[in-house]
């Protein structure tokens, strides 16, 4: 554990002393907690609230980027199959479950995966996602290794809810759960905020944080060891999500390309969804809110929207470049939040409006480290089911009518 003198180093560099201004009317437990807190924190972080870089940085030059078309698809699915299907048969496939998130917006306060989809059976949406890899495992006569990334917060109830419904027919042996980094929060002038006397304000690092977290977790050595070359990484939150999809990856290995995207038709140019695209001439994502109206509109020859290709949170990647990104900082987003706190009297403060930056990395910025993306169109009302909301657009309720139409039973 961190000595007190080493967090004093730590602390005066970033000018952070504030943290340990409480440290002498400690218990020994809460001295500890505070120092191993200090420790695991990445500090650096703040760097980003005096750079160029602030808030995201600038982007470069956008053009579109085509894709593997549904068409072409269903005529070469066989031929994508079996590649795909000999890869996860020789344990070169493994999928990374993203399932930090709790169930906020779905008036739910448990982890967002354990949220019951059915109406007169019991279907969560993690039971939803398992079944989808068991149509694969059974596909290949192979289980695939998963990883799931939780957060700090619900580590133990995810785990303990694999257990209790024992792993939802997935064979545990398979299923390694791990943690994701936390980075720190600040008030508006990049001061850390406390959540008490011994413990800092702290929040997930962003869903671009699930390697770098990986790899803290210890799980790289074993993924290599077992001969592990592609990583399926996929959101807890869309229960149709096809994931270790033997044509997929069949598809992205064809190509020769160091990654691949999951992708579905704009239902309209102005639907608030990331396109794949190309920038300053690698792929990359653009956001619905960056895109210009001429962006939004444009049409290639055939009528087709130019940036028609909407991301679902579906990636597939190479782990030796995954490796050689890790080696390099990824960009840090700073976004401007509610962050509830304890103020110079000790009080806590849950603010109204916002008061403070969280610092976040993002899979996106992923896609535009790697050399080549191949952009895999898949059909939405097959694979594409979000559940941010209780109603409306995107939520529970357009959910369980895919679900029903794709034939599960609710």
């Amino acid at each position: 554990m961190l000595r007190l003198n080493e967090a004093k180093k730590i602390l005066e560099k970033y000018n952070q002393m504030h943290i340990l201004k409480y440290y002498d009317e400690l218990s020994e437990e809460e001295k500890a907690n505070l120092l191993t807190q200090i420790e695991s924190a990445d500090f650096s972080v703040l760097e980003s609230l005096d750079s160029s870089e602030e808030f995201g940085g600038k982007r470069g030059s956008f053009e579109p980027l085509g894709a593997v078309t549904a068409d072409e698809i269903e005529k070469n699915h066989d031929a994508f199959s079996e590649v795909g299907l000999d890869a996860i048969r020789q344990g070169k496939a493994a999928a990374v479950l993203l399932a930090g998130g709790q169930g906020t917006r779905l008036g739910f306060d448990k982890p967002k995966g354990m949220y019951n989809m059915g109406v007169e059976h019991e279907v969560y949406i993690f039971q939803c996602l398992i079944n989808n890899l068991l149509d694969v495992v059974r596909q290949a006569g192979a289980w695939i290794p998963l990883y799931i990334m939780t957060s700090e917060k619900n580590y133990g109830e995810t785990a303990e809810f694999f257990r209790e419904k024992n792993n939802f027919g997935y064979n545990g042996e398979y299923i390694k759960f791990f943690v994701q980094d936390m980075a720190v929060s600040t008030d508006c002038d990049g001061k850390v905020l406390m959540e008490s006397k011994c413990s800092i304000s702290m929040s997930p690092n962003g869903n671009g944080g699930w390697f770098s977290s990986i790899v803290r977790a210890g799980l790289l050595d074993e993924i290599k060891n077992k001969g592990v070359e592609w990583l399926n990484v996929f959101a807890v939150d869309n229960v149709l999500q096809r994931m270790a999809d033997p044509a997929f990856l069949g598809a992205v290995i064809l190509s020769g390309c160091q990654s691949g995207g999951k992708v579905v038709s704009k239902a309209a140019p102005d639907e608030k969804v990331g396109v794949l695209c190309l920038e300053d001439g690698k792929p990359s994502i653009v956001e619905y809110y960056e895109m210009t109206e001429e962006m939004r509109t444009r049409c290639e020859p055939d009528g087709t929207l130019s940036y028609n290709y909407g991301v679902i949170l579906n990636y597939l990647f190479n782990v030796n470049k995954l490796e050689e990104i890790a080696d390099n900082r990824m960009p840090i987003h700073v976004v401007k939040k509610k962050i509830p706190y304890m103020d110079e009297t000790g009080e806590m403060i849950k603010p109204d409006e916002p008061n403070g930056y969280k610092f976040e990395t993002l899979v996106l910025d992923m896609i535009h480290m790697q050399d080549s993306c191949l952009s895999y169109e898949v059909d939405r009302r097959r694979e594409f089911a979000p559940v941010k909301n209780l109603s409306g657009v995107d939520s529970v309720d357009t959910a369980r009518i895919l679900l029903a139409e794709n034939g599960v039973e609710l």
